[in-house]
């Protein structure tokens, strides 16, 4: 953490020292080119602000042309104050073509400003254009999708398996049926019957229905 926070401080330390001298360099370079007072300290700002809002602009993805121009010209200017300060220019004879540059710096500077403020990211074109919706509306109708089948379908109930039965045990249930009908004058009912057979209940139906 401690070596983060150091290498953040030197990067901050050395940006505002070249911010600080190219800051002062501007400002000589319009002095001498016949801007005094706050105008003087007012055209370092500019060149800056200039330089800062072209490289947002580049970041931001919009605009790249514009931006990359508008940066090459900002950085221009704050690279020429900065070399013209090494000795190459006598500030006693300041050239007339430095005096028209600082004088329509103000200009070109808003007018930048003005551009790159206004300036909309470019965005991509839409995927259905005029042309795809003319070809589109001279297709012909796609046909009907068949009727889908129900989606849950009758399930018939599975018959119930025949259970075989000895012929011998039939025998005796019959007579177990003709002794229950003498005695009490009725037919003799499947649990009745499963009851006197001491037999399973799908096998005492089974008997019940061939007695019928």
């Amino acid at each position: 953490m401690r070596a983060l926070l150091a290498r953040v401080d030197a990067v901050l330390v050395q940006a505002l020292i070249a911010a600080a001298l190219s800051f002062a360099h501007l400002h000589d370079i319009a002095a001498v080119a016949g801007q005094d007072g706050w105008k003087a300290w007012a055209y370092p700002i500019s060149v800056d602000l200039l330089l800062v809002a072209a490289w947002r602009r580049l970041r931001s993805g919009g605009a790249k042309a514009s931006s990359w121009c508008w940066f090459v010209i900002a950085l221009t200017a704050s690279l020429g104050a900065n070399v013209a300060t090494a000795g190459l220019l006598d500030i006693h004879q300041v050239p007339a073509w430095l005096r028209i540059l600082v004088a329509g710096w103000p200009a070109v500077a808003f007018l930048g400003g003005t551009l790159l403020a206004h300036s909309t990211p470019t965005t991509e074109p839409d995927n259905a254009t005029e042309h795809d919706v003319e070809v589109i509306g001279d297709q012909e109708p796609a046909p009907e999708p068949a009727p889908e089948p129900p989606a849950h379908p009758a399930i018939e109930a599975p018959e119930r398996p025949v259970i075989p039965v000895p012929a011998a045990l039939v025998e005796h249930a019959r007579k177990v049926a003709a002794e229950h009908h003498t005695r009490t004058g009725t037919p003799i009912d499947t649990p009745t019957l499963r009851a006197r057979l001491g037999i399973p209940a799908p096998m005492a139906e089974a008997i019940a229905a061939q007695l019928t």
